[in-house]
């Protein structure tokens, strides 16, 4: 029998011990034995801290990421076989398709995301520059660097795939190398990911590692450098969180633990509306993908009480049309549990709901099975229930199946409260099409959920649905959900690294950062800076172009030719009635236009265009006669490794005779590279 290989300290490792045995969810047959006896896990970290941590620092936040982006279009490449292994976890092609394919899609998202708002450095400026004294020589930045140790990965059975591509994408883009632990039931669907991600070639030794079995004494070794993401049980997530190497190195901990998530139907959303069709679909749709086994599964699903009986019937409908069975049988829409195990757990629970309401669909000892053999398999029939929504039960446990409650609410604070009973959730919609209803209820439940869902016919056909959990945003809940962000762009980045406040003059800040900030040296030189190609340019490259005076000819013209003749332009009288002004004064965008005139170079050179401009304030108004002056300023290069050209920010400094600023800015544009 296989023995499933750990992937630690660059190479595979085959434990001497045969181990505890893994089964088909489907057939029951064991395909694989599983065991980490022998695994060097101090050595794990510590070749991950010394080799991997090393060579991802080296890379850019662009280069890591165009890194992620081929490995996600290499996984892709090789999903098929992924699928097929997926079908011994239970899953239908449809199950595998949401694990698989929504692992590549975050490996894709962070890649575009980094690409975009991350700069092609290795250091993080996070925030504006803190003026600390009067006279603009002291300042503060903070910047985030990636911590020098291991992101350490202990994940769920229901997604081998997804769990660990969601954790290990931040991670590795932060630049900081993980170590794989997979929940066992499912570890060899895991395995076969790591197969293809460390054959792939793409990431640098040390970036995954991958443990195949228990996770020994791995914990022991942690230091505050590590860190450690977990998706499971609270139970267990409250025992690793309090282990004491991670209570006395303040190890960053990270748990997604159990969650009754509610869908919540508006008032509004009657039987024969839109809303009442989409929340029926999407209760049967929570209930039987993954056969529930997701962490985002609805399983409280809150209705006016006057409609209980219409979802009801309407839900038991959709789910009598749902065939139980093996994943590859035709026809077949809800695969197998993990386990037989798991199985158990779900009666087990379903009977604990049952005490307090009744089922109206299903019966979790019997089920009808297509293509497969429902005691050797660890088949469960689709379980509706109604509840009592005052009782503790519907609130407390969770059956970790196809399994959902319907509980019946009265009024909008009855479910807000009902919906806090849940001591936290990571994810809940509330169907409407009511914009009141829909502020009052989110506003109400949201500091029990980490994210939130309001669905109905206007975004319904663009939705991804309650449960599917976004690269872009949070996927996390507070209390009993683990209190815990996987993902949330670029801040699930930043988790994997320390925010450092710097202090000192500008010159200084400038060094650190890479960046030009106000007060540091300028160069100027007889070259205008529009004529250096990207590699020429360095930050602090100045250009001062100037004066231009403003007259009334100018503001009366740009009025007319752009249509702006706001009163402040254009009305002497109501000018000097403005508290702001007290007479005539300039358009802003009139005063942007002139500068650019002043410092742009007309004639075709390395700047290519000018796509935007960030942060314009108007800070004192100007007047007929007044003389404009603009500094340029280069203030940061950002290359594009797989472009001929990179973007280059300007500080854009308007001063008028008097030297006071009139307006600021920044002035992006795209600047193309000598080589190219």
């Amino acid at each position: 029998m296989t023995v499933l290989r750990s992937h630690v300290q660059g190479s595979w490792f085959t434990p001497s011990v045969e181990g505890r045995p893994l089964h088909d969810a489907v057939t029951g047959e064991e395909i694989a034995r599983i065991s980490s006896d022998g695994v060097d896990f101090a050595g794990a970290l510590e070749y991950g801290r010394t080799v991997g941590g090393p060579a991802l620092r080296a890379l850019t936040f662009h280069q890591r990421a165009a890194l992620l982006k081929a490995l996600g279009q290499h996984l892709r490449e090789h999903r098929e076989e992924l699928y097929a292994v997926s079908a011994q976890t239970g899953a239908t092609l449809g199950d595998s398709k949401f694990d698989v394919d929504g692992g590549i899609g975050v490996l894709l998202a962070y890649a575009s995301k980094a690409k975009r708002e991350l700069p092609n450095d290795t250091v993080y400026v996070d925030g504006a520059v803190e003026p600390l004294g009067r006279g603009g020589t002291f300042l503060g930045q903070h910047v985030c660097t990636p911590l020098h140790g291991v992101a350490v990965q202990v994940n769920a059975f229901n997604f081998p795939v997804w769990g660990p591509l969601e954790k290990f994408a931040p991670a590795f883009l932060a630049g900081v190398p993980s170590i794989v632990k997979p929940a066992s039931p499912t570890a060899f669907l895991t395995a076969k990911l790591t197969e293809l991600v460390v054959g792939s070639g793409l990431l640098p030794d040390g970036a995954w590692q991958f443990v195949a079995g228990s996770v020994g004494d791995l914990f022991d070794h942690l230091t505050g450098q590590d860190l450690v993401s977990f998706t499971g049980s609270a139970s267990t997530a409250q025992t690793l969180r309090t282990h004491p190497a991670i209570v006395r190195n303040s190890v960053r901990f990270s748990a997604e633990a159990d969650s009754l998530n509610l869908s919540a139907l508006g008032p509004d959303a009657v039987p024969g509306t839109d809303e009442f069709d989409l929340f029926v679909k999407g209760l049967v749709a929570e209930m039987t993908v993954k056969a529930g086994q997701k962490c985002t599964a609805i399983r409280r699903a809150f209705v006016p009480t006057e409609h209980v009986d219409a979802v009801v019937e309407a839900a038991s409908a959709r789910l009598a049309e749902v065939t139980v069975g093996h994943p590859g049988a035709d026809g077949v829409r809800m695969g197998a549990l993990a386990s037989l195990e798991q199985r158990e757990e779900v009666r087990r629970s379903v009977k604990a709901l049952d005490d307090a309401g009744r089922i109206v669909f299903g019966d979790p000892d019997q089920v009808d099975v297509v293509g497969a053999d429902a005691d050797r398999g660890a088949f469960v029939s689709p379980i509706l229930l109604v509840g009592d929504p005052e009782r503790s039960e519907p609130h407390e446990v969770e059956a970790f199946g196809p399994v959902s409650t319907i509980l019946p609410y009265t009024s909008t604070e009855q479910l807000i409260d009902f919906a806090a009973r849940g001591q936290g959730s990571l994810a809940g919609s509330i169907v409407t099409a009511d914009t009141a209803w829909a502020r009052e209820v989110v506003l109400g439940v949201a500091p029990w959920h980490g994210r939130l869902l309001v669905l109905n016919a206007r975004d319904a056909k663009e939705s991804t649905g309650h449960g599917s959990p976004m690269p872009q945003l949070v996927h996390g809940g507070p209390g009993r959900a683990g209190g815990g962000e996987e993902m949330g762009g670029i801040r699930g980045v930043l988790h994997h690294m320390q925010r450092t406040a710097i202090q000192g003059d500008p010159d200084t800040l400038a060094a650190i950062t890479g960046r030009w900030v106000t007060g540091a040296q300028r160069h100027e030189s007889d070259v205008h800076p529009f004529r250096k190609h990207l590699e020429k340019l360095r930050p602090g490259d100045t250009l001062v172009a100037g004066p231009r005076v403003v007259t009334q000819e100018d503001v009366e013209h740009f009025a007319e030719f752009t249509g702006d003749t706001f009163y402040a332009h254009m009305d002497a009288e109501a000018a000097a009635a403005n508290p702001l002004f007290g007479e005539r004064v300039a358009h802003g965008y009139l005063i942007v236009s002139l500068a650019a005139g002043l410092f742009v170079d007309p004639d075709p050179g390395p700047v290519l265009a000018n796509f935007g401009v960030d942060d314009l304030r108007f800070l004192t108004p100007v007047k007929f006669g007044d003389a404009l002056t603009v500094t340029l300023t280069c203030k940061q290069l950002t290359p594009r490794d797989s472009a001929g050209y990179g973007e280059v920010r300007w500080d854009a400094d308007v001063t008028r005779q008097d030297g006071e600023s009139v307006a600021r800015y920044d002035v992006l544009t795209l600047v193309a590279k000598q080589e190219s």
